[in-house]
């Protein structure tokens, strides 16, 4: 379709006075800037190789799945299942004795993964973020600003900890150390979703993987993706 754009100038104004009576005359003329069909061609027909390998590419069956992972608050298998991949994507080796959990963000799962076949777009669906993976080392005194911050929210995905009677427990307990460790994203350890309690921080360990790649690879790993739908918060 031939798009024209028409521009209308006022190119003179005549104004008579007569008596009481103003007549005013106006004269506009219509240009045509040329349109760029053919140049439009020529750009689709450059794109197009890459749009359909891409497209290729996005279908790509990754694993499969027996159920629907949807996300709810406090509790979901999808948030479970998120920040589980997460948790397990790092090499435990980092936090010693120390304690350890992972914490994303209700609002940064993006979509759900439905029952059958799951596509690495499903997963980019899920996580369209660029966010990286960090850990992030914090004083035990700030562990009572996450719980009232998850309390307040009404429930954020949490891996290998339990918050129950308002306090979280670790499921690897370590000794009752000076410090414990978080695994988040970088988004959040900045202060996104209002997760001040960040700047506590004591220190910062880069994985440089992104959320959504440690996704993508625990759902080649798992083949069929994992189906958990424990309470790990509860909220009285």
């Amino acid at each position: 379709m031939i798009i024209r754009y028409i521009l209308y100038f006022i190119f003179g104004a005549g104004l008579i006075a007569c008596s009481s009576v103003h007549n005013i005359f106006t004269e506009s003329n219509t240009y045509i800037i040329s349109d760029y069909l053919e140049q439009n061609n020529q750009a689709d027909s450059l794109i197009l190789p890459y749009r359909l390998s891409l497209e290729k590419e996005m279908r790509e069956v990754i694993s499969k799945s027996k159920n629907n992972f949807t996300k709810s608050r406090p509790n979901s298998s999808l948030g479970n299942w998120s920040a589980d991949a997460i948790l397990n994507s790092v090499d435990k080796s980092v936090f010693g004795l120390k304690s350890y959990f992972c914490l994303l963000n209700y609002g940064g799962l993006r979509s759900v993964l439905n029952k059958g076949d799951v596509y690495l777009e499903d997963i980019y669906k899920l996580m369209p973020f660029d966010n990286e993976i960090v850990i992030v080392e914090l004083p035990f005194s700030s562990l009572e600003k996450i719980e009232k911050y998850i309390i307040s929210s009404g429930g954020e995905p949490i891996s290998n900890a339990i918050l129950k009677f308002n306090k979280i427990n670790f499921k690897n307990p370590g000794p009752v150390d000076y410090s414990f460790f978080v695994i988040t994203s970088d988004y959040l350890m900045n202060g996104g979703d209002n997760m001040s309690f960040f700047q506590d921080k004591i220190n910062v360990i880069h994985t440089n993987i992104l959320l959504r790649d440690a996704m993508i690879l625990e759902a080649k790993r798992q083949k069929y993706l994992v189906f958990n739908k424990e309470n790990r918060i509860f909220l009285y």
